[in-house]
């Protein structure tokens, strides 16, 4: 493995954990109604678990109404249960074999309650890239230690992979200062 190869992998990694944050930022929601606050819910579909969007159409009736409608008429219940049961503190109700989910008003504490689970995602993403960072120094460690590349290759590397990290690190709290903004608007 080359210093190059550390760099990239470390990079593309980087990059998969601001995803994943940027994913989980998605799922937090302000007041609107959007599909994909649900895809995380998972269903029991004949003892496996399935995401939602794999065993029924959901889609939006309205700005604050989802609509999941199961593919199977015995699966409405099943669905019900799961949406209500998740951790998104939604009450759906059933219309023959349609589910509305209706969105709940923001309240201030509710907000206040949203804003501490997006820095708790947001702590989570830098961790994430901190420990990457962590393992290519341990990587470029090990190359030196090896005596594949030069104390002064290997330093030169270690500071690449501080500022991949630090700009990484930005990404994730720029998203974490809008993400703030936009739950705290009323």
């Amino acid at each position: 493995m080359t210093i190059a190869d550390i760099r990239k992998s470390a990079e593309q990694k980087m990059q998969k954990s601001i995803e994943a944050f940027k994913n989980d930022l998605g799922k937090v929601r302000t007041g609107r109604a959007h599909t994909g606050l649900l895809d995380h819910v998972q269903v029991d579909y004949y003892g496996t678990m399935m995401p939602i969007n794999q065993t029924a159409n959901v889609t939006l009736i309205d700005a604050r109404t989802i609509g999941v409608q199961p593919w199977e008429k015995k699966l409405v219940g099943v669905v019900e249960k799961a949406i209500r049961d998740s951790d998104l503190g939604l009450n759906p109700s059933t219309q023959g074999d349609l589910i509305r989910v209706p969105m709940p008003g923001l309240t201030e504490q509710r907000r206040k309650e949203l804003v501490k689970v997006v820095k708790g995602e947001g702590e989570s993403a830098r961790v994430a890239i901190r420990n990457l960072r962590r393992e290519a120094n341990e990587q470029l460690k090990k190359l030196l230690k090896d005596k594949a590349v030069s104390e002064d290759e290997e330093r030169k590397a270690q500071d690449e992979v501080q500022k991949l990290t630090d700009k990484s690190i930005a990404e994730v709290e720029k998203m974490l200062v809008t993400k703030e903004a936009e739950i705290l608007a009323v």
